[in-house]
């Protein structure tokens, strides 16, 4: 194994100008902003940042693409990098001033550098950048910093705001390397001659910042007489130790190893799913693979399973999928993976659909959905033994127990299959049990309290785009109640944007009165909306969540009932 060392710059610029490329056994890019974050403040104190690991191949290898762009090259083999792809991908995006391209879409990797930044270290990787207001997303929350103003000042790096970038002391990293000269940046931090203290001190520290690009990686260099095989063995091995990879990761590269071009296919089939609404993650269809290739689901026997029993399988793991995403959408009104406690779910509907050749009788159609209502609101595959579950699960519909088998599956897990009020308390939006509560209130004709339009995941319009709205609004319980108490799910409901932007922090007692008193109860009882105006006061927000969960828990188990039934 041969040796080298080359800086960043020149690794930056092999990248672009396609000399150094990646092997199609290679994971796409995965790393958040908050990890680009992380390798520039290690990289600007001097850290160690590992090894690089290259294979040069004298011979045609299947590639995948970079996720920043790389000119036309000559090389044809050339270097192709093996460990390292994360790490060079982030600091090509940021040098270069280009987005990464993940999965079809243009992902700008923007982040600043606090010219005040302390001397000594802080901690980097513990910030929450999570905002705390009243204009949620449906199932998460998007970044942002209004509470993190006392503690800006500790950092060095942080991903780019509109708000800290027109701060004087907060400049584009990306500005700085595409600009050699400091004085642009000292004159917008507001330093005006030689004399202000502050002058040396930006000074070297954006210096400092522009010598990253001198930051020098080892590299490891396999040679060229390896074959694919024994570099594919080699890639993962390495990507094993300290769990660098996933286990779909590594069997994606063994898989690939043994069928050139086979990524192709896979990706292509991913992206029809994702045009559906289902945009799963290139695992989830690999899981799927071996599940129908095996009859089990766990990733350790890719290594010795034959080529052409993975081929074979592949065909029919499609038509599966394909089942289980229509089953989902036509016959429970399951239009999106956020409304599934788990993409595993899929692959067991899938299954059961192939056994059965894809004729349900009526029974077997309602009991599926119930099976699948149930195992999701249970969260039947969101624990630590989540491989195991999915594996007894498909030797059961391959032993042709049928649907009830299945049910009784979860039943022995959970010991009771109904909702009690109690099994809501403590949850919040992330819960499987939310999940449910949109289907069902979706399922009553629940609509947006001002624009009238039913709710759905499927809006285009931002006024319409549905996202969960707290009926009493975390700044009217701020100083009363507990976080998990103000974002407990039964002080939830389901309301297009626009309108949770007019309500905003008004006290329940003054905008839900004024709601019921125009609209009256209908749209509040299609969420199981307490409409009894002594609920509405703060002192009375724990008698308002008892009801809420009484009534919900009802609602729940009616449309579980409800499912069961043949349509």
């Amino acid at each position: 194994m041969g040796k080298a060392e080359h800086t960043v710059d020149e690794l930056v610029g092999m990248i672009e100008r396609g000399e150094l490329r990646l092997p199609e056994m290679q994971r796409r890019y995965v790393w958040k902003a908050t990890r680009v974050r992380d390798l520039l403040d290690s990289l600007y104190r001097g850290y160690p940042s590992g090894a690089i690991l290259v294979w040069e191949s004298d011979g045609k290898v299947p590639q995948r693409e970079f996720a920043v762009t790389q000119t036309e090259s000559p090389y044809q083999s050339g270097k192709l990098l093996l460990d390292g792809q994360q790490r060079l991908t982030s600091l090509s995006a940021v040098i270069r001033g280009e987005p990464v391209k993940v999965r079809g879409r243009q992902r700008p990797i923007d982040i600043l550098f606090n010219l005040d930044h302390p001397d000594a270290v802080s901690v980097v990787t513990e910030v929450n950048e999570e905002r705390d207001d009243d204009d949620d997303d449906i199932f998460g929350a998007d970044a942002g910093i209004d509470d993190l103003q006392q503690r800006l000042n500790e950092l060095t790096f942080i991903i780019a705001t509109k708000q800290l970038a027109s701060k004087p002391n907060w400049v584009s990293v990306t500005g700085v390397f595409k600009e050699g000269d400091n004085a642009p940046f000292l004159r917008g931090a507001g330093v005006k001659d030689f004399n202000d203290p502050r002058f040396t001190k930006y000074s070297n520290r954006l210096n400092r910042l522009r010598d990253i690009r001198k930051y020098s990686y080892r590299i490891d260099i396999l040679e060229s007489s390896l074959s694919y095989e024994e570099v594919t063995e080699i890639f993962v091995r390495v990507n094993s130790l300290g769990a660098k990879l996933r286990s779909s990761d590594l069997a994606m590269a063994q898989i690939t190893a043994k069928w050139p071009e086979s990524l192709k296919v896979f990706e292509s089939f991913q992206a029809k799913c994702a045009k559906s609404g289902f945009d799963l993650e290139l695992g989830i269809h690999l899981k799927n693979l071996v599940a129908f290739a095996t009859r089990q689901s766990r990733f350790k026997v890719v290594a010795n399973l034959p080529i052409q029993k993975i081929k074979d399988a592949w065909d029919p793991s499609t038509k599966g999928m394909e089942f289980a995403l229509d089953f989902c959408e036509s016959n429970a009104r399951i239009t999106s993976p956020t409304l599934l406690s788990s993409p595993f779910l899929l692959i067991t509907l899938g299954y059961f659909g192939h056994k059965v050749g894809y004729q349900l009788s009526p029974k077997e159609e309602a009991e599926l959905r119930y099976w699948l209502f149930v195992a999701n609101i249970k969260g039947r595959y969101s624990r630590g033994s989540s491989e195991t579950l999915l594996d007894q699960d498909l030797s059961t519909i391959a032993g042709e127990k049928g649907t009830a088998g299945l049910i009784d599956r979860v039943e022995s897990a959970f010991g009771r299959l109904d909702i009690l009020p109690a099994d809501l308390i403590g949850r919040n939006q992330r819960s499987s049990l939310f999940k449910m509560m949109y289907l069902a209130f979706q399922e009553d004709d629940a609509k947006d309290w001002e624009q009238a339009v039913r709710i759905s995941l499927s809006h285009r319009s931002k006024q319409h785009r549905l996202q969960f709205h707290h009926i009493f609004p975390k700044a009217v319980l701020k100083n009363h109640y507990k976080t998990n108490e103000i974002n407990d799910i039964c002080n939830l409901a389901f309301i297009g944007g626009k309108t949770n932007r007019r309500i905003s922090k008004k006290p329940p007692r003054e905008y839900l009165v004024a709601l019921i008193d125009k609209l009256g109860t209908s749209p509040f009882d299609a969420q199981c909306i307490p409409t009894d105006r002594a609920l509405f006061e703060i002192e009375a927000y724990p008698a308002f969540l008892d009801r809420r969960r009484v009534l919900v828990a009802e609602r729940l188990n009616q449309f579980l009932q409800d499912t069961r039934a043949p349509q």
